[in-house]
C-alpha cells in the first residue's frame, strides 16, 4: 500500500507539474501574442506579398517580351550581322580567326575523355585553334590519365596542350587567367570556354564566330545547355552519353528550372538589354572586350557573372543563341546539388554587395540598363525569388495557421502563385505532369538558396566555398553492368541526414495538425505535402545514391 501510495504520489506530481508548464506556456504566449507576435507576422505577410508582386510582375514582363520574340520573329540573325566566314585563295586559313579553347578540370575522372574529345572534334582550320586543357587536379592518378589523353589527341595532329598548375589559387578563375596568359595565345581573338562536362557539336565554332567577326560591338555569344536526349541525337550520342535529364525525378526537377532560365531569362535579357549572365561555360568571348573588363576575378565564386557585368558596364553587348544547344550533365546527387546551388546563390549575392556602387556611378551605360542589372537581375532573381519561395510559402504562411488573427488575402495565397508556376512551365512542356513535384522539390532547395543569399550577401563563412560539382558520366551504369546489384544502405549518417530540412519539415507538419484540429482553411494539405517533400530529402532519398566501394 505505502508503495502504491507513493507512486500515485509521484504520478500526480508529475501530472501536476506538466498542467503547470503548459499553464505557463499558454499564459506566455496569450501575452505576447497580442502586442507581438500578430504586428510582427502581419508585417511580415506585407513585406512578402510585396515581395510576391515584385516576382509576379517580373514573370509577367518577361512572358510578354518572350512572346513578342516568338511573333515578330526577332532571331540572332535579324538582329545581328551573319555571314558565313569564307575561304580566300590569297590568305589562306589566315582568313579565319585565330580561336583558343579552354576545357577546366578538376579531378574529372568520369569524363574527362568525353569533354576533350568533343573539343577535339570541332571543326575549324587545324593551324587556327588552340585547346587548352586547364587541369587542376590533385589526383595525381587523374592527371595522368588527362595528360595521356591529350597526347593522344596531338599523335592525331590536334593542337592541344596540357597545363597544370602548383596551386588553385582562384579556382577556375585562376586557371583560366593563367591559361590566358601563356604566350602561345597571345594572338588569338576568340576564347570558348568548355566545363568538363560539355559536349559541342562540331559545327558550334561555324555558328557561333561569325557573330562576332561581323558584329565588332558584341562581346559573348552564349549558346544553351541541353539535358535531354531526343531522336535526332542518335548519331552523336554514341559518344556523349551523359544527357541524364531523365536520370532521375531530380534532374528532371533541375531541367524544369534551367530551361526555363534559358528559354525566358537569357532570351528576354539578350533581346531587350543586350545583357545576360554568362553561364561559365558554352560562351565564346572576344579577347579584347574581356581584357578591356579588366580580365577573369576570383573575388567571388561566380566569376562568370563578374566578368559578364564588368564587361556591360564597359558598353559590351551580349547575344544569346538559343537554337545552338550544347549537351552537358546534371548533379544528380543531392550532395552535389546542393552544393551547386550553395554556390550559385551565394556568388551573386555577394557580386552584389561589391559592385553595386560600380553598376550605379557608371558613366557608359543608359540608366534603363542600370535599373534592369540592379532591380532586375539581380534583386529580383537572386534575392526575391529565394526569400519569397522560402519565407513566405514555408515560414511565414504555415505561421498564420497558429495565428488565425493574422489572413493572408487568397490572391497572395492562389492567383499570384499559381500563375507564376503556370509561366515557369513555359521552358519544359514535356515535364508538366511533374508540375506539383516541382514546386515541392523548389520550395525545398530555395531554404539553402535563400541561405547562400544571406551569406554572400553578409560575407559570411562558406562565402568563397567552392566544391567543383561531381559529375558521375557513366559510371553507374559501368557499375552495374560490372557488379551484381545490391540494395543500398539504409542510412549514413552524417551523409544522408540533413538537419535542416528535418527540422523546417517538422516544424512544417506542426502546422499541418494545428490546422487540421484548430482551423478549417484546409492549409494541412498544402503544409503535410510540403513536410514529406523535407522529410524525404531531409532524410537523403532523392537523387542519385552512389554507393562507394
Amino acid at each position: 500500500m505505502d508503495r502504491l501510495s507513493s507512486r500515485t504520489i509521484l504520478s500526480d506530481t508529475f501530472q501536476g507539474t506538466r498542467d503547470d508548464f503548459s499553464t505557463q506556456m499558454a499564459l506566455i504566449w496569450g501575452q505576447i501574442k497580442a502586442p507581438l507576435i500578430v504586428p510582427l507576422l502581419r508585417l511580415a505577410v506585407i513585406i512578402c506579398l510585396i515581395m510576391s508582386l515584385m516576382l509576379f510582375i517580373e514573370r509577367v514582363y518577361m512572358g510578354i517580351v518572350i512572346l513578342l520574340v516568338k511573333l515578330f520573329g526577332r532571331k540572332p540573325e535579324r538582329r545581328y550581322k551573319w555571314e558565313a566566314i569564307k575561304d580566300d585563295v590569297e590568305l589562306g586559313n589566315s582568313a579565319y580567326p585565330m580561336v583558343l579553347v579552354q576545357i577546366p578540370m578538376y579531378n574529372e575522372r568520369e569524363v574527362y575523355q568525353l569533354s576533350i574529345g568533343a573539343a577535339c572534334g570541332l571543326s575549324w582550320p587545324s593551324d587556327r585553334i588552340i585547346i587548352q586543357v586547364l587541369d587542376d587536379s590533385t589526383d595525381p592518378t587523374i592527371k595522368d590519365l588527362v595528360e595521356l589523353e591529350c597526347q593522344r589527341w596531338a599523335s592525331q595532329g590536334i593542337n592541344i596542350e596540357y597545363a597544370i598548375r602548383d596551386n588553385r589559387n582562384g579556382y577556375k578563375a585562376g586557371a583560366l587567367k593563367e591559361g590566358m596568359n601563356r604566350s602561345n595565345v597571345k594572338h588569338c581573338d576568340y576564347v570558348v570556354i568548355f566545363d568538363a562536362d560539355f559536349q559541342p557539336e562540331p559545327d558550334f565554332l561555324w555558328r557561333t564566330i561569325p557573330f562576332l567577326v561581323h558584329n565588332p560591338e558584341l562581346a559573348l555569344v552564349q549558346a544553351r545547355w541541353k539535358f535531354e536526349k531526343t531522336s535526332s541525337d542518335i548519331p552523336w550520342s554514341c559518344m556523349c552519353k551523359t544527357l541524364n535529364a531523365d536520370e532521375c525525378l531530380m534532374t528532371r526537377m533541375q531541367e524544369m528550372s534551367l530551361d526555363y532560365h534559358f528559354t525566358v531569362e537569357q532570351e528576354v535579357g539578350s533581346s531587350t538589354y543586350a545583357f545576360f549572365g554568362f553561364n561559365g561555360t558554352a560562351g565564346v568571348w572576344r579577347i579584347a572586350a574581356l581584357n578591356e573588363a579588366g580580365g577573369w576575378k576570383d573575388r567571388t565564386t561566380v566569376e562568370d557573372m563578374d566578368l559578364a557585368v564588368r564587361a556591360s558596364l564597359k558598353g559590351w553587348k551580349f547575344l544569346y543563341l538559343g537554337s545552338l544547344k550544347v549537351k552537358n550533365e546534371l548533379p544528380s546527387t543531392l550532395k552535389a546539388y546542393r552544393y551547386q546551388q550553395h554556390r550559385w546563390s551565394c556568388g551573386p549575392a555577394n557580386l552584389f554587395r561589391k559592385m553595386i556602387m560600380e553598376i550605379i556611378t557608371n558613366k557608359k551605360v543608359s540608366s534603363w540598363k542600370k535599373v534592369h542589372v540592379i532591380y532586375s537581375f539581380f534583386v529580383v532573381r537572386k534575392f526575391v525569388a529565394h526569400i519569397v519561395t522560402f519565407i513566405f510559402y514555408c515560414v511565414v504562411l504555415p505561421a498564420t495557421v497558429l495565428v488565425p488573427e493574422v489572413e493572408v488575402p487568397k490572391w497572395g495565397v492562389v492567383y499570384i502563385p499559381s500563375i507564376i508556376t503556370i509561366l515557369n512551365t513555359v521552358g519544359t512542356p514535356r515535364s508538366l505532369h511533374l508540375l506539383l513535384f516541382w514546386i515541392l522539390f523548389e520550395n525545398v532547395m530555395s531554404l539553402h538558396r535563400t541561405k547562400a543569399a544571406f551569406i554572400g550577401l553578409l560575407e559570411a563563412d562558406r562565402v568563397n566555398e567552392w566544391i567543383v560539382t561531381e559529375k558521375l558520366g557513366d559510371a553507374l551504369k559501368a557499375r552495374a553492368a560490372t557488379k551484381a546489384p545490391r540494395k543500398p544502405p539504409l542510412f549514413t549518417f552524417g551523409e544522408r541526414l540533413y538537419l535542416s530540412e528535418l527540422c523546417v519539415g517538422a516544424y512544417l507538419f506542426f502546422c499541418g495538425c494545428y490546422d487540421v484540429v484548430f482551423r478549417k482553411n484546409h492549409y494541412f494539405i498544402y503544409l503535410y505535402a510540403q513536410a514529406i517533400a523535407f522529410f524525404i530529402m531531409g532524410f537523403g532519398y532523392v537523387g542519385t545514391i552512389v554507393i562507394n566501394s
